[in-house]
């Protein structure tokens, strides 16, 4: 459902972003016909051989029979990745059984080796990556691959301890997946797992196995309606850890990640020149802000095997670049230079809004800082999000504070920023059909952080193509000229203004039918917004966000043209949405107003409650769609 919310806006901030830089029905799933399944696994077994510290040897061989012409170009390659640090990885076998029987070996010399390592067999510095891919060869519809290999890890993530986890999908065909941990007595296995068959433990010379079987031969048909977040539970899964809480983990961080974030004079110094005369805590960690964000890239690995202690300091401010946990650590430092108290955190920065009961590591992928004095959370390797806000994706999700670790801690809702934009357009058209006239954009929260990324990317000689495209997105043609505010700045509104002339707003005849919307493409139009009124219910929850647009257009019609009709005001309101529109003609001049507020206070949204948004976005549509009937 396209309401105020993230699917809808990364949805339209996509489209601008490509022209400026260039009742509810939850039923039984259907299972999926035989004939339709592309690839289906005949077997995947994984085994992890742990040891007392932590380090492990983990083994997988699967085999995918390939049933359909367009999954071929996927199943051509497979690959192994793994720490080039503290692993080393192999490739067992790799191979193609063609429909016939034969056997076609994929041959080692074709084998493609990636390392990221510094030079002359130094550490690597950013990325701590190995990857060994493969071509099968000669691969066909009914042809079988089957790929096996072995990484031994030197060390584990953090000291005596282990976790994994594994999903699977009720979408894909799976004959026979078996996971097994093989791991010393004395290492105490939590473990939980849905959808899976777990096997009787078994001890044997002072190691215990512990064993889950899978199958689903007969995938369930995906729809539309089944994107969403998945919960814990929802899907085949496999959590498997020796962390006792999650507040474990946040400790077993922290003890290696906290002392790096102690105050140099390097940083004592970096951060009084950056703060200036600035006195006030906020007006000082807003500086300090700012200056991670814009001036320390990007880059690396974050929160993954041989890549869990944050790099010194001053490696980080000499390269002027870091991952996560280094933009974190240099923060806290400059922070507590200032004597402003701040923490670091960690969080989930994919689709996962809760946790297994069983603390995993992979659970929390991304570090952040908090601010208690302040009450803020911040994200510096967001470099386009103000101080005081965070990307939506994280907001409501669980986090773990690493200093100050508090059972059940959230990250508060990112819904109601102020997301908001207003359109007021004036349009003079002229007898044949063509027309001038200007748009004026304002807007704030996200809106205006992702029309600034955009704008940040538009070169001068850019614009008068970009205000073509922007145009020619809504279905009319012609040129114009483009004003913008300096889209560098780290705030959270924007204004842009677009002056246009356009050569087929109307085509002249004795009776015309006028759509009243936007003249150049926008983040967040109304009716863009509304446009989901009609696909299908997602069963599941979904991610989604609040705020207001408002679309106010004044139309100036030459004395040839009269006009017969237009619509009635339209005011409508719901416990998620509230809508008026008016209608006002002042001799051979119209000018209509609307505004949409989406009160949605959360980011995720029940599938109840979307199914009510949808039927309120339904009766506002009739009124989005009203034309103004003009006689010529």
């Amino acid at each position: 459902m396209q309401h105020l919310n993230l699917r809808s806006a990364v949805k339209q901030i996509f489209l601008v972003a490509i022209f400026l830089l260039t009742n509810l029905s939850i039923g039984i799933a259907e299972p999926m016909s035989e004939v339709d399944i592309p690839v289906r696994c005949t077997s995947w077994h994984i085994v992890y051989d742990v040891n007392a510290d932590g380090s492990f040897v983990e083994s997988q061989k699967w085999s995918m029979v390939v049933l359909k012409e367009s999954a071929l170009e996927k199943q051509k390659q497979a690959s192994v990745t793994f720490s080039t640090s503290v692993a080393k990885g192999e490739i067992l076998e790799a191979y193609t059984i063609k429909k016939s029987g034969q056997r076609i070996d994929t041959p080692k010399s074709s084998y493609q080796v990636t390392t990221n390592d510094g030079y002359n067999s130094a550490s690597p510095l950013y990325s701590d990556e190995t990857t060994i891919s493969v071509v099968f060869p000669d691969l066909a519809v009914g042809d079988t691959t089957v790929f096996s290999w072995r990484v031994t890890n030197s060390e584990g993530m953090f000291p005596n301890q282990f976790s994994t986890s594994h999903g699977f999908s009720h979408y894909t065909a799976y004959d026979d997946v078996n996971i097994r941990i093989i791991a010393p007595n004395t290492m105490k296995l939590r473990h939980e797992s849905y959808f899976l068959s777990p096997q009787e433990p078994i001890e044997k010379d002072g190691k215990q196995i512990l064993e889950w079987r899978y199958q689903n031969k007969r995938p369930e048909k995906w729809t539309s309606a089944d994107s969403g977040i998945s919960l814990v539970g929802d899907e085949p899964s496999l959590y498997v850890s020796t962390f006792a809480s999650y507040r474990e983990i946040a400790e077993a961080y922290g003890s290696r990640a906290t002392p790096k974030a102690a105050a140099s004079d390097r940083v004592k110094a970096l951060a009084a020149q950056i703060v200036g005369e600035k006195n006030a805590s906020d007006a000082q960690a807003r500086a300090i802000y700012d200056w991670v964000a814009r001036n320390i890239s990007y880059g690396g690995n974050c929160i993954g095997i041989g890549a869990v202690v944050p790099r010194d300091l001053d490696v980080v401010l000499d390269n002027r670049m870091g991952d996560c946990k280094d933009h974190a650590t240099l923060l806290q430092a400059l922070l507590a230079a200032r004597n402003i108290e701040s923490e670091q955190a960690l969080v989930n920065a994919g689709s996962r809004y809760d946790m297994p009961k069983v603390p995993v590591v992979a659970t929390v992928n991304h570090v952040i800082n908090y601010l208690p004095g302040l009450k803020l959370y911040l994200d510096s390797t967001a470099s386009t999000v103000p101080f005081g806000m965070l990307p939506m994706p994280l907001g409501e999700k669980p986090v773990l504070l690493v200093s100050n670790f508090r059972e059940g801690a959230k990250i508060p809702s990112t819904a109601q920023y102020g997301h908001e934009q207003v359109m007021r357009t004036r349009i003079r058209i002229n007898p044949d059909g063509t027309a001038t006239g200007t748009a004026h954009i304002s807007l704030k929260g996200i809106p205006a952080i992702s029309m600034r990324q955009a704008m940040r990317g538009l070169r001068g000689d850019q614009e008068e193509f970009a205000v073509r495209k922007l145009l020619e997105a809504q279905g009319v043609h012609g040129s114009g000229n483009l004003q913008k505010d300096d889209p560098t700045e780290l705030l959270d509104i924007y204004n842009f203004s677009i002056s246009f002339n356009l050569e087929d707003l109307l085509v002249v005849a004795n009776t015309t039918g006028m759509p009243i919307r936007p003249v150049a493409s926008s983040i967040f139009p109304i009716g863009a917004l509304m446009g989901g009124a009609y696909e299908p219910t997602p069963k599941k929850a979904t991610m989604c966000g609040g705020g207001r647009s408002v679309e106010e257009y004044v139309y100036e019609f030459p004395a040839s043209m009269t006009i017969v009709g237009f619509p009635k005001d339209f005011e409508f309101s719901s416990p998620a949405i509230d809508y008026r529109a008016t209608y006002r003609k002042s001799g051979t001049a119209l000018t209509v107003i609307r505004e949409l507020r989406d009160k949605t206070t959360t980011n995720v949204c029940s599938a109840g409650y979307e199914a009510e948004y949808q039927k309120s976005a339904r009766s506002i549509l009739r009124d989005l769609r009203s034309q103004v009937l003009i006689n010529n």
